[in-house]
């Protein structure tokens, strides 16, 4: 089933955590997708269902791959539950391209609908009733109401929608005292700053008592059957012997699970670490990706890790293959300036970054490559996204190296600042939008690992290497 809403906010992540965690609790083996582009929800969805949520997003993916991602991750579940995003019909245009709609009629799943309704009773009904007009191959089969008042409010709301509609009332939730997962700039507070199982737990309690289980199971059930027609992932590996840091703490942890299971596939060990509490990773690395995060919120560790930093900023001068996004690319820059107070990180970028009030860059992306590097191929178009409300300070053109076409980035219609085999851009990517990437940053990753042990065996000092491709 698919859970949407009309806007955000709405309540549909607080259905869904809860609704997926209370099958898990009995027994269900649940997957859970988000229509991204996402990563803080997923997260919490992840933690809920005790299983990695996979994001589905249309911008990025061409109708099979969804699909066939879809069927490959749902395969041995007893159920697969998609958190929609924003409202159910928004997308990039007035025709609805790439909106939860666009998902849930490609994959044909039943839509459940939150309804948010604080100081509204028979208005909802006219809400559901224009849903299921406004395009004509889809229907909204289930709705749950959010913050409702009382008995009395709730009576009137079910009263309105079964006389003037066919849709399924699900349930409805009671206004809650206190937001079990409460909300910041970028979204939901992060999973990794935050109580999780206790919250988890309270919205499993408040989804059995309020919300017909046994009526949303009977919708899922009511679904076709999808297959796998598309080979999502490649079935040989091209190197062997390569590790592959990944920094997971609560500074850096925007990844997409797609892909790092892309980099293992191919050969890669992840090897998982924290640029605050690991004065140095925990053994040999041959390739560094830096994700997305919150480095703002935890400059102060970051910066005290001298150690950290110090290698870092050794292994990008080696020509150690990095290739960090967003808050990564925060990282990787001389200083971070955070209230007036500047602290400094690593360094392989002479850049000041500084955090304003404001999205600096906010929405999906374009870019097309300008320059050689060892991840994308001269000429190469792709799409990603950015939510960043940091800005580097300075000149960056002379060290870009991909164009913006769409989206704002690092300003001046630049991205991807280059520094040897150090690549870090504000662009977020999704795997298996440009496979390449993934096989081209584990290559760099075993040209390094040759490099190292060739200067091991000998008794010459240590150069530096650049890939080239």
């Amino acid at each position: 089933m698919l859970v949407g809403g009309l806007g955000g906010g709405s309540g549909k992540t607080i259905v869904s955590l809860g609704l997926i965690r209370f099958l898990k609790n009995k027994g269900l083996k649940v997957r859970p997708f988000k229509k991204g582009p996402d990563y803080i929800d997923a997260a919490w969805l992840s933690i809920a269902a005790k299983n990695a949520c996979c994001n589905l997003d249309p911008f990025f993916l061409d109708k099979e791959t969804i699909i066939s991602l879809f069927a490959y991750k749902s395969k041995n579940h007893d159920l697969a539950i998609i958190e929609g995003n924003r409202g159910i019909f928004d997308g990039l245009d007035v025709n609805g391209s790439c909106s939860t709609t666009y998902l849930a009629k490609i994959l044909d799943v039943p839509v459940i609908l939150v309804v948010d309704c604080t100081k509204v009773t028979r208005t909802v009904a006219a809400l559901i009733l224009g849903c299921n007009s406004l395009e004509r191959d889809f229907k909204v089969q289930g709705v749950i109401f959010n913050r409702v008042a009382g008995p009395r409010h709730r009576c009137i709301l079910t009263a309105s929608v079964e006389k003037y509609t066919d849709v399924k009332v699900i349930g409805a939730i009671p206004k809650l005292k206190n937001d079990p997962i409460p909300e910041r700039y970028m979204g939901l507070i992060s999973h990794r700053e935050y109580e999780c199982e206790e919250n988890i737990e309270f919205l499993s309690t408040i989804v059995s008592e309020n919300i017909d289980i046994e009526q949303a199971l009977s919708l899922a059930q009511n679904t076709n059957k999808i297959f796998v027609t598309k080979k999502i992932y490649p079935e040989e590996k091209i190197v062997q012997g390569i590790n592959i840091g990944v920094v997971k703490d609560s500074s850096l942890w925007f990844y997409y699970d797609e892909n790092l299971e892309l980099l293992q596939r191919l050969g890669a060990n992840i090897v998982e670490f924290s640029l605050i509490e690991d004065p140095l990773p925990p053994c040999e690395l041959h390739g560094l990706y830096l994700g997305g995060g919150f480095p703002e919120t935890q400059v102060q560790g970051l910066s005290k890790n001298e150690s950290m930093r110090r290698y870092v900023f050794d292994m990008a001068h080696k020509g150690m293959p990095i290739f960090a996004e967003c808050g990564g690319l925060m990282y990787l820059c001389k200083e971070l300036k955070v209230k007036g107070q500047i602290y400094p990180l690593a360094g392989v970028f002479p850049y000041t970054v500084e955090i304003h009030k404001r999205p600096q860059g906010h929405g999906y992306t374009e870019v097309v490559v300008e320059r050689d590097n060892p991840y994308f191929k001269r000429g190469t178009s792709f799409l990603g996204h950015e939510f960043h409300y940091s800005k580097c300070v300075g000149d960056v053109k002379n060290l870009s190296c991909l164009k913006v076409i769409r989206g704002t980035a690092l300003g001046a219609g630049c991205d991807g600042l280059l520094y040897k085999n150090t690549f870090a851009s504000y662009n977020h990517i999704h795997a298996l939008h440009i496979p390449s990437w993934g096989m081209n940053f584990v290559k760099a990753a075993e040209i390094f690992k040759n490099f190292l042990d060739n200067w091991k065996s000998n008794t010459g000092s240590c150069k530096t290497i650049t890939a080239q491709y």
